[in-house]
């Protein structure tokens, strides 16, 4: 897969979530994590991001390539994490594997045991896409 696409909003949050976490919260693996991840991408305009194209605060659905099973969710930030009802932190490794990918895309992140495949088979719910440059 190329780089991911992020609109310029998403970009500077998150920017300032990575240096939020290499200092107030001392936890550089997860700001490597993160800023390897959006150092790389493609810095869209948020009026001409793609809808098919994962964004913060975007609601997917996903399929588990091993089970089947299809699951909605939602890409956020870490103060509205709530795995229980779906919203991902983009500091989880499956938030972070979706941020910026695109409908029809798979994503893989090791988990004990081994490794999830998931499969974005639908955004049903982005942003930009709604008129929302403020998510």
């Amino acid at each position: 897969m190329g780089s991911i696409a992020v609109t310029q909003f998403d970009f500077d949050r998150l920017e300032k979530l990575v240096q939020r976490l290499r200092t107030r919260d001392n936890q550089p693996e997860l700001a490597n994590a993160l800023e390897d991840e959006i150092e790389s991408a493609d810095i869209v305009d948020p009026r001409q991001m793609p809808a098919n194209v994962v964004t913060m605060n975007s609601e997917v659905v996903v399929r588990d390539l091993a089970t089947d099973e299809v699951e909605k969710l939602r890409v956020v930030f870490p103060g509205a994490a709530a795995p229980g009802r779906g919203a991902i932190s983009v500091l989880a490794p499956l938030g972070l594997a979706l941020l910026g990918t695109r409908t029809g895309d798979e994503v893989s992140w090791d988990v004990p045991g081994g490794s999830r495949r998931l499969r974005v088979e639908s955004i049903t719910y982005q942003p930009e896409a709604s008129g929302r440059f403020d998510l």
